[in-house]
């Protein structure tokens, strides 16, 4: 049950009795803050009041007179200049716990109205290992689509690979000039990577060693520029004329422009990092100065794969199925599936149509050679098609559009992609009207950035982002020494084996660093900490997946002491609203955080943000070890006091579990 979007409904009725306008204020209700209040609170009858011009606590007592709550609440209490409190009854918290007792859904319900949603994440180019910066789109697009899945959408994903672009030019280029055929042929994918690997870092040498001298001259203006704003800030501090506001803007300015020179540094550490590595290497020296133009001729490698050139596509066809190979490796263990991996190859057949069609509509545009779209509000045009023939994403994108209309027919697209990209999707958007697809809602879904420690996007010393499997390796290694340590080893019986210790490494390890990132809100930038993200205390997995092991083990324990060999059946099969009764404060809080799962789920959907069902696994996971501690499941003789406590033990494991599911991260039954 979602216990908001209820109260809100009945609010809707009431209100719609003083104002047209009733949808403005009926959701105006949340949880109360302080629950000595009530459950919920509306604020709804302040601006409310402000609107029909009368005193507020009167348009609030004329609302409680409309509300027909009886069933669900105690009388709502008038507080303040005008809130709204309302407290849940207990035979509605009875009937309402008994039902989510017997329901395999703990009383979610599913939309009337599903839609068919289209949602596009990971994406990664194929020709190279995936990086850290792969995880937030994977995740948070794996959570997203069994949110809506589990509400009853039909949910269709595509993986949109990056299978045609600059990085198989790199490989095609690498294997040209430095691969081994019988090498390749014997260990293909780590001999792939490799030699993508040394392309890419001729490249990215070549890059750097060009660049160090504009970037001395950056570190020069920087500095210049960072000493004449100190000075400013110095002035504005001693000027008696200036305000605070001003003062602090002047310092703010002076902080801006110290740390302008620190990551001037930084890149010009980076790209000294790039060229010692070759030049200390005599092999790879030695490669730098016999491929200058590396980086050109590898584009030309490119641009003869999409052309058809027969070498190229042959070496393309025989070289993707292996780097799939090594991102599904990936995947599985990271337990994402897709219905549909669409790569960008499989549109290339329909670029030029996109661009056919684009020049019937008028809105095509030739500069310097380039087919290009202007668009009122943009200072930049989207190009659709290079000088030199090229397509580039945005004509990639119109076209997979097209297909998606034409194949699927979805209500809904939703792009996980990061916040870089904000500017190509509002283009590219602008552009399905006009190209008669404005049917379908488009939904940037943006995040920010993984940051290492140092609060910098997470990369190695060369400035290489660090590869995604290690940081999976290190959270499992993490994740057995905190939860598979000798001491609480000593406590487990029967013991553990080694296979099973490996087992809950590997779930909890997984489940921390996918946790860690859909805990924040998916704007936000967060720093990338192991041992954090594992630890058994705080907002974590690991500590809601403790929360799930001990229900149970209760669970276990009771079953064992009333000699029952299914524990869920007889708490279903013997529950009910006679047998069923909080009593005590922390049974109440607990069975409240327990109703309140759907409107979590809700609340996740709406705003497209998957932490709002991990703060509610936590919030619910605090709860219940207030009410383990204050609540005795073992030993009650008292048949009531023991089938209500049972009943809540078994809801929050099923929650706990449910939601976790929902975030794909995994439970263990004994930790």
């Amino acid at each position: 049950m979602n216990l908001s979007t209820t109260l809100r409904d009945h609010f809707f009725s009431a209100i719609s009795k003083l104002t047209e306008d009733a949808d403005q204020y009926a959701g105006m209700i949340r949880p109360a803050a302080d629950t000595k209040f009530g459950d919920y609170q509306s604020n709804a009858a302040m601006p409310l009041a402000k609107r029909l011009g009368k005193p507020p606590r009167d348009v609030a007592t004329t609302l409680v007179d409309s509300l027909s709550l009886d069933e669900i609440c105690e009388a709502p209490d008038v507080a303040g200049p005008g809130f709204i409190n309302l407290k849940l009854r207990g035979s509605f918290l009875n009937q309402t716990l008994c039902e989510m007792l017997g329901d395999e859904r703990v009383g979610v319900r599913k939309v009337e109205q599903p839609s068919k949603i289209i949602i596009d994440y990971s994406s990664p180019n194929v020709a190279k290992p995936m990086h850290v910066g792969h995880i937030r789109s994977t995740v948070i697009g794996d959570a997203l689509s069994r949110l809506h899945r589990f509400v009853g959408h039909d949910v269709i994903t595509d993986n949109h690979l990056g299978d045609w672009g600059t990085q198989f030019g790199i490989i095609i280029y690498g294997y040209k000039h430095f691969g081994d055929p019988d090498k390749v042929a014997a260990n293909p994918v780590p001999e792939l990577s490799s030699l993508y690997r040394l392309t890419n870092q001729l490249i990215e040498y070549h890059k750097a060693k060009a660049s160090l001298a504009g970037l001395d001259a950056k570190l020069d203006e920087a500095k210049t520029n960072a000493e004449a704003e100190a000075k400013l800030a110095e002035q504005a501090a001693a000027n008696e004329k200036l305000s605070a506001k001003e003062k602090k803007k002047a310092r703010k300015s002076a902080d801006s422009a110290v740390r302008r020179i620190d990551s001037v540094k930084a890149d010009i550490e980076s790209a000294q990092a790039k060229v010692a590595a070759v030049d200390s290497d005599p092999v790879l020296a030695k490669a730098a100065s016999e491929h200058p133009g590396v980086a050109e001729a590898v584009l030309r490698e490119t641009a003869k794969l999409h052309e058809g050139d027969a070498e190229n596509r042959a070496l393309w066809e025989k070289f993707l199925p292996h780097c799939k190979d090594e991102i599904n490796r990936i995947y599985d263990r990271l337990g994402v599936t897709f219905d549909h991996v669409l790569g960008e190859s499989f549109y290339h057949d329909r670029l030029p149509v996109v661009v056919e069609t684009l020049d019937k509509l008028g809105l095509t545009t030739k500069s310097d050679g380039a087919v290009c779209v202007f668009m009122d509000g943009f200072d930049s045009p989207m190009i659709i098609q290079k000088r030199d023939g090229a397509y580039l994403y945005a004509t990639t994108d119109l076209a997979t559009l097209q297909y998606r209309q034409e194949i699927f027919g979805p209500d809904e697209i939703l792009y996980v992609v990061d916040s870089r990209q904000s500017e190509h999707f509002e283009k590219f958007f602008s552009m399905a009207g006009p190209m008669g697809m404005d049917g379908i809602k488009l939904v940037h879904v943006n995040f920010g950035t993984v940051l290492g420690a140092d609060g910098r996007p997470m990369k190695t010393r060369s400035g290489s982002l660090i590869g995604l499997e290690s940081l999976l390796d290190e959270a499992v290694a993490a994740a057995k020494e905190v939860v598979c340590n000798p001491e609480r080893l000593a406590t487990m019986d029967p013991p553990m084996d080694e296979a099973e210790q490996n087992h809950i490494a590997e779930i909890v390890g997984i489940g921390a660093i996918k946790y860690a990132d859909l805990s924040h809100h998916r704007t936000s930038d967060y720093r990338f900490d192991v041992k954090k993200m594992v630890a058994l205390e705080g907002n974590t997995a690991t500590y809601i997946q403790y929360s799930y092991a001990r229900t149970q083990s209760i669970l276990r324990r009771v079953a064992k002491e009333i000699q029952t060999d299914d524990i869920a059946k007889w708490a279903v099969d013997t529950t009910n609203t006679e047998n069923f009764e909080l009593r005590e404060d922390a049974e109440r809080a607990l069975a409240i955080s327990l109703l309140r799962f759907e409107e979590a789920i809700a609340g996740a959907i709406t705003g497209q943000a998957p932490n709002q069902m991990s703060d509610y696994l936590y919030e619910t996971a605090k709860t219940y070890s207030t009410f383990n501690e204050a609540c005795r499941v073992l030993g009650n003789t008292d048949p009531v006091v023991l089938h209500t406590r049972v009943a809540l033990v078994l809801l929050t494991g099923r929650v706990l579990k449910q939601g976790l599911e929902l975030l794909n991260i995994g439970v263990i039954d004994r930790m």
